[in-house]
């Protein structure tokens, strides 16, 4: 893998459980010296040095939802739940990707886990079980129904994206809708009763109509459009001969080491995907292996 830090992981923040799960021990952080993350609904506010803006918890009502961050160097750190959650998070505003590449690598961890805890407490504030009124729990990491008492939890969604190769080749997708020219490792959520493994043969197999085994792990990333945790893999092809899925992939390509390391560097037969995506860091083990 490359050298840089994945996107979104490395969080400076000790996530304390021991204080999350003791009402107490976190009423006794909540006081003059905690921080409050500065958000603009879901947007990250940055100070004058282009660091994570940060108030205090006087900075919102006294009924506000918080969630607790964790620990900042002993400095008990929290998000405010906004009114509403991202609606269509896959079509994240060209602003917030500005802002997001302006930011230090642990700035970003920390903004891509605040962002997915409080958007998913803002979608859920009604129980699946019963319909009623759900209460923020243990810091922000549960909420309990307030009807029927039931307990739910932050969901991360496990989402598998792969490399196939076949004899030296790298198979990439272009997804419908999809600028043309820009490429990327075929993905897929992982569904109920499957490993990682069988969700990779799966996905391809639905996608590109061709076999695939020998799966290996490479790396993962959390990704906060809205909780995806990003399971990178490689497999190996016996066969080239596709058959598209046409309602998921406007076109699927096979591209030497040569074409995909030109790519990368921004003069290939093809756009790589940002470097804020998993994608791009497997391509580069791959044509660095």
């Amino acid at each position: 893998m490359s050298t840089l830090p994945l996107a979104f992981t490395g969080s400076r923040l000790d996530r304390a459980d021991h204080v999350r799960a003791d009402p107490e021990r976190l009423a006794g952080y909540m006081n003059w010296k905690a921080r409050l993350l500065a958000l603009d609904g879901l947007m990250p506010a940055l100070d004058d040095e282009g660091r994570l803006a940060w108030g205090t918890l006087a900075d919102v009502p006294e009924d506000a939802e918080l969630c607790f961050l964790g620990l900042d160097d002993g400095k008990a750190c929290f998000a405010a739940v906004p009114p509403r959650g991202d609606a269509s998070p896959r079509m994240a505003n060209p602003q917030l990707w500005s802002l997001m590449a302006t930011l230090a690598p642990d700035d970003l961890a920390l903004y891509g886990g605040a962002r997915s805890l409080t958007d998913w407490h803002a979608r859920h504030r009604f129980c699946a079980e019963c319909g009623g009124d759900t209460k923020i729990a243990k810091g922000g990491w549960q909420r309990e129904c307030t009807n029927c008492g039931a307990n739910h939890f932050p969901r991360t969604d496990p989402v598998t994206i792969m490399l196939v190769e076949f004899e030296g080749k790298l198979m990439l997708g272009r997804g419908l809708g999809w600028p043309e020219g820009s490429f990327s490792a075929l993905a897929g959520f992982v569904e109920p009763g499957e490993s990682i493994e069988e969700a990779v043969a799966r996905e391809v197999l639905e996608e590109a109509g061709i076999a695939v085994r020998d799966v290996s792990y490479i790396a993962s990333q959390p990704w906060p459009f809205p909780s995806q945790l990003m399971i990178g893999c490689h497999s190996h092809a016996d066969s080239d001969d596709m058959t598209i899925d046409e309602t998921e992939m406007a076109e699927i390509n096979f591209y030497t080491r040569e074409e995909v390391e030109a790519a990368l560097k921004g003069n290939g037969p093809f756009r790589c995907p940002p470097r804020h995506a998993i994608a791009h860091h497997l391509m580069e083990w791959w044509v660095n292996q």
